[in-house]
């Protein structure tokens, strides 16, 4: 049944325009940031593969709420969510088959904006074994902003408000952290916050440094949503 799901919510996707027009201005906007900033490679005068992850990184902040806003939202608003529990099919298999759809779109879109990795390798000894740590960590990254963004389309009826709802939690995980931690100078709460960033474990694997600490945290932080997810989901059904 998940993988019903998955070409279902797949095959909605891919004939809709709106989802190529998100790949191409999301596409379109790291570029930009990436070739013509103030910290693109000509002004930094060194081929940086960090700088080309960090704006990879803010795609996926723009990118995965407009993907996740109508998942489960769309649903409550059109009344189909209680056509699919009127049908035998578990929760897991809805919230999997969405989680796992949108996931695959994001992957086809790093896939897609590859291209300015391999011009980058062609400009200078780019080190491929960092190249794969970092699309190894925007993957994870990927998987826990999709799981956030589920459980807000969770949240309401309104695309539109969980498009809101995930917009804000994504950059409380992003930002808040960071300048909360930054804010606290040396408080032991420091160490917490910035814990709870997802750009200081990203920062880690895209170094190529792959520690079982930061593996964990994305495994987590993309577990507790997808629970949260589904029990707010059951809540609307019931």
């Amino acid at each position: 049944m998940m993988r019903v799901m998955i070409k279902k919510e797949l095959s909605a996707s891919f004939h809709s325009p709106f989802t190529y027009a998100v790949f191409a201005l999301l596409a379109g906007i790291t570029g930009l940031v990436y070739w013509f900033s103030n910290v693109n490679v000509f002004y930094r005068g060194e081929v940086s593969l960090e700088v080309l992850f960090q704006a990879f990184e803010c795609s996926l902040l723009l990118l995965v709420p407009p993907l996740t806003m109508k998942s489960i939202a769309r649903e409550r608003e059109a009344g189909t969510l209680d056509l699919l529990f009127s049908k035998p099919v578990k929760t897991w298999d809805i919230i999997g088959g969405k989680y796992c759809a949108i996931l695959l779109q994001v992957v086809f879109f790093l896939f897609i904006t590859s291209i300015y990795y391999f011009t980058v390798s062609f400009l200078g000894d780019a080190d491929h074994a960092i190249g794969c740590c970092g699309y190894l960590g925007l993957v994870l990254v990927a998987g826990c902003y999709v799981s956030i963004g589920l459980f807000a389309s969770s949240l309401t009826r309104s695309p539109v408000v969980a498009l809101l709802l995930a917009l804000l939690f994504l950059c409380g995980f992003q930002f808040l952290s960071h300048a909360i931690a930054d804010a606290s100078g040396d408080s032991p709460l420091v160490a917490f916050f910035r814990f709870l960033s997802v750009d200081e474990h990203f920062k880690n694997i895209s170094r190529g440094i792959i520690d079982t600490r930061d593996l964990v945290y994305f495994c987590s932080v993309i577990a507790l949503f997808l629970v949260l997810t589904r029990h707010y989901t059951l809540r609307a059904k019931s």
